[in-house]
């Protein structure tokens, strides 16, 4: 799947007009490709539509009217859009109180490395880390709330996650271990983004 350009973001009185039906669209898509991981952390796995209303919420809420700052946005976002045999994913931390940052924030550094898929064979993939967004985000004594996150696969893995049999998705973070199998619509979606991208 091409990143997006320019000419897919919408100036805003022109979202405005397509912004509750794309909104609604979206909503439904993200429900089968949100995971919960334990209590704490959810993954989103991105797609090129979940970008593209990323970007026009941003544009929209920070009143971006220039080329220059939409490109500017397309430069931080287009990394999430998977290429084949990749996926993307945003992870949050839900940590919903001041007492829950200062407790979970310093005991889950390096929760972005910690994140693994588990094929229906049993082997893992492990997380790869954003780049740009490590260089800007990690700090040894504390993390951050949001991680920027892809996984890697061979053809022989994609195969074998697209074939049947659980998927799950595992955290090995001492803090906080626990795993999750992915719901059936979730690893058609995942399928999708393997074998053409997203």
């Amino acid at each position: 799947m091409p990143k997006l350009t320019l000419a897919d973001i919408s100036d805003l009185r022109a979202y405005e007009r397509e912004r509750e039906e794309f909104r609604r669209s979206v909503i439904a898509l993200k429900k089968r490709r949100r995971v919960a991981l334990g209590d704490l952390l959810t993954l989103l796995f991105e797609n090129s539509r979940t970008i593209r209303f990323q970007i026009q919420e941003m544009a929209r809420i920070e009143k971006i009217m220039t080329d220059e700052g939409i490109e500017a946005e397309l430069r931080v976002y287009n990394p999430l859009i998977p290429e084949p045999n990749q996926l993307c994913a945003t992870l949050f931390l839900e940590l919903t109180t001041n007492e829950m940052l200062r407790e979970w924030l310093p005991k889950l550094v390096g929760i972005e490395r910690s994140i693994e898929l588990r094929l229906p064979d049993g082997e893992t993939v492990a997380a790869v880390v954003d780049e740009e967004h490590e260089k800007r985000l990690t700090r040894e004594e504390t993390t951050a709330s949001v991680h920027y996150v892809r996984w890697e696969l061979t053809p022989d893995q994609v195969e074998r996650f697209t074939s049947g049999g659980p998927v799950g998705v595992v955290c090995t973070h001492p803090e906080y271990p626990c795993e999750t199998v992915l719901r059936d619509e979730t690893v058609a979606e995942l399928s999708t983004d393997l074998r053409y991208g997203g």
